[in-house]
């Protein structure tokens, strides 16, 4: 992985440290004018400044409008002003306020590149991430550790983000790991640890600790022996998906050897995932396992996995669903993702070639619009198959009262 020079690190006190000291080192110029922002009181803890902040520290402002504001109502300078207002939040006395801050600013991230903004200011918001994650409550750690993710992505492989893995990696798995704290922050924890990892882990043992981690989280939900054909969902169901997606995401920056011992372990107990009665979960187990054969085949061109006639009956099962007790989206969404997997199993050369199946017919994109039948179309063919019905039928009507009349 590249490494970029080391730059000159702020203090850990400068823009957003605490106190009155954070409140003075956030004065910025905008238009050639100094503004200063006073220091946050218990008095005035939130009404005066979430009134003074409204516009900034809304949780959506920078996802509906983030871009269109930047090219109506200012600049750079201003985006910059409002994200330094933000950080300023983060350690307001008001959890809803933090909250909002932190919110605010993953929205402003994930709408804009701002690397020389952040680079300047990423041990403050590393600090402000750390204080949220350790005495906030479920929704304000949540917003933390998206924030998290976002400042490794703007950041990208690298020392800096290096540095915040560090810092904040052993506070999200401990969240992850504690039964006692709320599941929606755990299953957040473990989306964005995941993240963060994939973009910033160097350390091979930290790594192999963060997979063993996640296992040991979505392992629980694997059928038990005891268990019945299907897999009933749990309030900790969610967790477990997020967890499996994390495992799956690390799994691919993995050297050779583990994959190997990784594939041993799972793809015999992965399939049982297909039988959850929660569709996100199945859906998960089918990318998962998708990308464990993928991993498989590249490692050993003539793999060979030998329940593939049963999980393959599986996933056509599950790319064909009308099961009733379903909801409706559910079964859609569910059909549209396994007959993707279906597919990328059924089309590959060497599972062709074992199921007889004959080479894969290559068809190219204007050969396949030529194959579609237009709206219009179908429309006309409806039409004439109504009117047949419609025909046949009043035939049928006539016949009916011709025999009347003769009795």
């Amino acid at each position: 992985m590249p490494k970029n020079k080391k730059r000159n690190t702020p203090h850990r006190g400068g823009s957003g440290g605490g106190g009155s000291g954070a409140a003075a080192a956030t004065a910025a110029t905008a238009g050639g004018q100094h503004r200063n922002v006073q220091p946050f009181s218990d008095e005035d803890a939130s009404i005066e400044t979430m009134s003074h902040c409204s516009g900034y520290s809304d949780p959506s402002s920078f996802a509906e409008d983030g871009p269109e504001v930047l090219d109506e109502e200012g600049t750079q300078e201003d985006l910059e002003y409002k994200l330094k207002g933000l950080i300023d939040l983060t350690l307001d006395k008001s959890a809803k306020t933090r909250q909002a801050a932190l919110e605010g600013i993953k929205n402003a991230l994930a709408s804009k590149m701002l690397y020389e903004f952040i680079l300047e200011r990423r041990m403050t918001l590393t600090d402000s991430i750390e204080r949220c994650l350790k005495k906030g409550k479920s929704d304000e750690q949540r917003a933390a550790a998206a924030l998290a993710s976002v400042l490794c992505i703007q950041l990208g492989p690298g020392i800096e983000s290096e540095e915040v893995l560090k810092t904040l990696g052993p506070i999200l798995k401990k969240i992850i790991c504690d039964g006692t704290a709320s599941i929606q922050a755990r299953q957040t924890c473990a989306t964005c640890f995941g993240v963060c990892c994939f973009i910033a882990t160097d350390d091979i043992t930290e790594l192999y600790s963060t997979l063993q981690c996640l296992e040991n989280i979505f392992t629980k939900s694997y059928l038990k022996e005891k268990d019945a054909n299907v897999i009933c969902s749990t309030p900790n169901t969610v967790l477990h998906i997020s967890s499996l997606l994390a495992w799956t995401l690390l799994l691919t920056i993995c050297p050779i050897n583990e994959v190997k011992k990784k594939l041993e372990m799972h793809f015999h107990k992965l399939p049982s995932l297909l039988s959850s009665d929660d569709v996100n979960m199945r859906i998960a187990a089918g990318e998962s396992l998708a990308l464990l054969f993928e991993l498989a085949r590249g490692i050993e061109s003539d793999f060979f996995y030998e329940d593939m006639e049963s999980l393959t009956q599986m996933l056509r099962a599950l790319a064909t669903d009308g099961n009733k007790h379903r909801a409706k989206v559910d079964k859609r969404k569910q059909r549209s993702v396994f007959r993707d997997i279906l597919r990328a199993v059924e089309s590959n050369e060497f599972l062709r070639n074992v199921f007889e199946l004959g080479p894969p017919v290559m068809v190219d994109a204007a050969t396949l619009k030529t194959m579609k039948i237009s709206r219009f179309e179908r429309h006309l063919y409806n039409s004439a198959a109504f009117k047949a019905r419609t025909k046949a039928r009043s035939k049928c009507r006539d016949k009916r009262a011709d025999v009347g009349e003769f009795f």
